[in-house]
């Protein structure tokens, strides 16, 4: 982009004054008029513009030496190279610096040193030429005269030009600044401290002056700290006023300082002042890179490479920035997860799934505010937190986003691909809930708005009742998850399973999940955590869990096992349908010791009827090993009959409902009996659950039902204990 010709000219005027006012200072320490000045701060502006606005710009150097000329008029043979010694400097040193294509000013200022080494050696060798061509200086001081020349024009480089570089970048780019660690406090500190340095440098040397270099220690001191605290552009600049002050006391003669009289003397005291000035340089620009490092490392790992937007790590930062300001009101928090992009990465590719989120994070920047905060959750959720925001501006404000994602479209080659979304929207406090609670809250709600077809709002938190329920089984399934991979959170009760008729060899039972609680140690029935295990996919797992628990119980008491004649084991519908459970589950049973026929595992009708054919492979597989299988909950179907001669199983297990109704309920009675005579005239046995009174029992046994199960009889106990009540009774039976 080219700047307007009057800034140009604005510019090169501004540029030409520095260099002008630059020279006439460096002149006037010049004792005679054939003497090199002791430091030329004017090569540094050279170089500095020469670098930052191409090497075109060396032609304004002829220009302002002219003008310099006034404060120190030389011989006319001299003139011509006194006027091209920085001009071909500054354009050799500038034209190496960019032989890469134009940097950043950080490259810049580090090519400063080797640019302006190259400036010097060429401005002393031209210059000197024409002091000697013009008899401003004999043959056998032409060696003294160069060295002079050179080394001030490297001071005057290594001084000058990195703090002419940075200031010309922060004019023209402000948001690039960095300041550094350093507080406001801390600044005001060290602008006093840099004060009171000069301050002391100059009384010192004016009191002891033999150990005036000394004292320079002191603004080094200070500018180290800069290096370290501040911004680069800052310690340049203490760097510009430190060593320009010390050069005009050392060339004028002031504070105890003298102009040094040999050229051995003025090389070390150039030598010296030239690493004064490139020591904190190069510290502060070693900061400056870290820092941006560091800044460039913290980006990638919060922001979403794809869409540009704050990550998990990145919004959750910045959220819990803003709920601890206080000036912080009624916000609302939007989970969003995009419908059907699942569809689109299996049908049209994962690279036109991430076009379209990359659009639809377009499309959501345009409807939020500079108070609100947007990040891309990841995969296909986003996340927006509506700050300042009443309930029902929320709902309108979600509704808007709902809309804005309906309409977004996105070409990926020959395909014009769109989505829906489905949001979860809490309203809160800030004040009353933590972050964490408030993303359970929403996660649900937008679980809940996706079940009930998406492209909706579903309202979640304390204005949605039905939905906590939900955010009950997220957290369940965390417990689930934790209870997986201990030990002893799962245990396992068991409940006899009594014959009604004629008494039967062996201990039957059936085995009860129970899920301890990691707080307060109390047993949680299966009803309340079995709804989260299934909606969220843990079925399996458990199950996997409870038949190696109960397996390795009954290996754990031989003898006890050995009087089993039925152990029940609960299947989910999820096992039945999870190809590695079953192979898991086959593997298991025949590695153990403990007979196949003692096992008998129960499905559930419904789950029977929802694959028919897996159904009756995984039954056929396990039976062929020996094991028995019960139809848990028969009755409750809506087709219970019509599939008994497909499944072969062995026994039917009454629902316990009906059991309980038998008294009150013909229809319940006439359910059980019903049952009854199907299985035998199938030849199987049938089990009623729930059997809790001796009406009940004896009202079964007049059905002719086979085995009943329930508190009449026991209650559930640890399966340990019952197996070593077995044990116990069969030692005390023997003896």
């Amino acid at each position: 982009m080219k700047r307007p010709l009057a800034r140009d000219v604005a510019l090169a005027l501004g540029w030409i004054a520095a260099y002008v006012a630059a020279g006439a200072f460096a002149v006037k320490a010049v004792a005679e008029p054939d003497d090199v000045a002791l430091y030329w701060p004017a090569s540094g502006i050279a170089l500095a513009g020469a670098m930052r606005y191409g090497a075109r710009w060396v032609v304004l150097v002829p220009l302002a030496q002219l003008l310099v000329q006034a404060f120190a008029p030389v011989p006319a043979a001299f003139l011509p190279f006194s006027l091209l010694s920085n001009a071909v400097g500054a354009w050799l040193g500038a034209t190496w610096a960019g032989r890469q294509g134009r940097p950043t000013v950080m490259h810049q200022v580090t090519r400063l040193p080797v640019a302006g080494l190259l400036m010097a050696v060429t401005g002393a060798t031209v210059g000197t030429f024409g002091m000697w061509l013009a008899h401003m200086v004999p043959a056998d001081r032409l060696a003294d005269a160069w060295l002079r020349w050179m080394f001030g024009d490297l001071l005057g480089v290594v001084s000058v030009a990195p703090a002419v570089l940075l200031l010309l970048d922060a004019r023209e780019r402000p948001q690039a600044i960095d300041p550094g660690p350093g507080s406001e406090a801390e600044r005001q500190v060290w602008n006093i401290a840099l004060v009171a340095s000069f301050l002391l440098m100059a009384w010192g040397a004016t009191e002891a002056p033999k150990y005036v270099l000394g004292l320079t220690s002191l603004p080094l001191a200070i500018m180290l700290w800069s290096a370290l605290r501040f911004s680069a552009l800052r310690t340049a600049t203490s760097v510009l006023l430190t060593v320009g002050l010390v050069g005009m006391l050392a060339g004028y003669g002031l504070a105890g300082f003298r102009p040094p009289a040999r050229t051995l003397e003025a090389v070390i005291l150039l030598v010296y002042l030239s690493l004064l000035a490139t020591m904190p340089g190069v510290l502060a620009m070693a900061m400056r890179a870290q820092r941006a490092s560091a800044r460039s490392l913290e980006r990638r790992a919060t922001t979403d490479p794809l869409t540009g937007l704050p990550n998990r790590a990145g919004f959750e930062a910045k959220a819990a920035t803003l709920l601890a300001d206080p000036a912080s009101s009624s916000m609302a928090l939007v989970y969003l997860d995009l419908d059907n992009l699942k569809l689109i990465n299996d049908t049209a590719t994962h690279a036109a799934g991430d076009a379209l989120i990359a659009e639809v994070a377009t499309a959501l920047r345009g409807q939020v505010t500079a108070r609100d905060l947007l990040g891309h959750y990841g995969a296909d959720e986003f996340i927006v937190l509506l700050n300042g925001c009443s309930i029902t501006a929320a709902r309108e404000r979600a509704q808007a986003l709902l809309r804005a994602v309906e309409h977004c479209q996105c070409e990926f080659g020959d395909q014009r691909l769109s989505t829906t979304a489905s949001i979860g929207l809490v309203p809160f406090q800030p004040n009353e809930m933590s972050l964490a609670e408030v993303l359970s809250q929403a996660d649900a709600a937008c679980f809940t708005a996706k079940e009930q077809g998406g492209n909706r709002v579903a309202l979640g938190g304390s204005l949605a009742g039905a939905l906590t329920d939900a955010t009950s089984e997220m957290r369940w399934t965390l417990r689930i998850r934790q209870a997986l991979k201990a030990d002893d959170s799962f245990q396992l009760y068991a409940q006899s399973i009594v014959p009604l008729a004629a008494a039967t060899a062996g201990y039957r039972f059936e085995l009860l999940l129970r899920l301890r609680d990691p707080n307060g140690g109390a047993l949680h029935t299966p009803d309340k955590f079995l709804p989260a295990a299934t909606r969220f996919g843990l079925s399996a797992r458990i199950d996997r869990k409870v038949v190696d628990t109960a397996l390795a119980c009954l290996e754990a008491h031989p003898e006890a096992a050995s009087q089993v004649a039925i152990c029940a084991i609960n299947l989910s519908g999820h096992a039945l349908a999870d190809e590695s459970f079953i192979g898991y589950l086959v593997q298991r049973v025949r590695r153990s010791p403990v007979a196949p026929q003692r096992l008998c595992f129960e499905i559930t009708e419904t789950s029977a009827v929802r694959d028919m054919a897996r159904a009756q492979r995984v039954v056929g597989e396990l039976r062929g090993l020996g094991c028995q299988f019960a139809l848990d909950d028969f009755g409750t179907g809506l087709c219970s009959f019509n599939y008994l001669r497909a499944l072969d199983v062995d026994c039917f297990k009454i629902d316990g409902s009906f059991v309980r109704d038998m008294d009150q309920s013909p229809l319940a009675l006439e359910v059980v009996r019903s049952i009854t005579r199907i299985a035998h005239v199938l030849h199987k046995s049938t089990i009623a659950e729930h059997t809790e009174t001796p009406a009940q029992r004896d009202a079964l046994a007049g059905l002719g039902v086979d085995f009943a199960q329930g508190y009449l009889f026991d209650r559930p106990r640890p399966l340990a204990a019952f197996l070593a009540e077995a044990a116990a009774a069969t030692s005390d039976s023997g003896g």
